[in-house]
């Protein structure tokens, strides 16, 4: 069964923490199977069917909202379990490498932008102090870009 992508932070965002925390758990388990998020996987069997991790935000965005809601640090012990993991397997000499294959790590020639502009924006605002956004004034677009609310 493939998941979907950014649903923990989304019912982060609706008030349902219970259903994100199980969500977010899963996800977790997916990650924890190959060390890395693979862009599919079957549960039932607890292995990848995509075997690709093109450095995706979503997990870690999930985090973020949910350490933001809930103030339990596991949701940072998880953000930095997945920094150093995607050092570990997908840093190069200028950067960093989407991964072709999860299991063997093999690294593809690639770093999307949404890399700079999401990833690592949702993991330095994971170990930023709180005050630094406060999501009664702000709102994220998909991109990861802060727009001020008018109230």
């Amino acid at each position: 069964m493939r998941r979907r992508r950014g649903c923990p932070a989304v019912l982060v965002l609706h008030g349902d923490l219970d259903r994100a925390r199980r969500l977010e758990a899963s996800c977790l388990s997916m990650w924890t199977a190959t060390q890395i998020e693979p862009d599919g996987f079957d549960y039932g069997a607890q292995r990848p069917t995509d075997l690709a991790y093109p450095l995706r935000p979503e997990i870690i965005e999930s985090a973020w909202y949910l350490n933001r809601a809930t103030g339990d640090p596991a949701h940072r012990e998880m953000g930095q379990r997945f920094f150093d993991d995607i050092v570990k397997y997908c840093r190069t000499e200028g950067g960093y490498a989407t991964l072709a294959n999860v299991v063997t790590k093999e690294q593809d020639d690639a770093m999307p932008s949404f890399f700079l502009a999401e990833t690592l924006k949702y993991l330095y605002l994971l170990f930023a102090e709180p005050a630094n956004v406060d999501l009664r004034d702000v709102v994220f677009t998909t991109e990861a870009h802060p727009l001020r609310r008018n109230r």
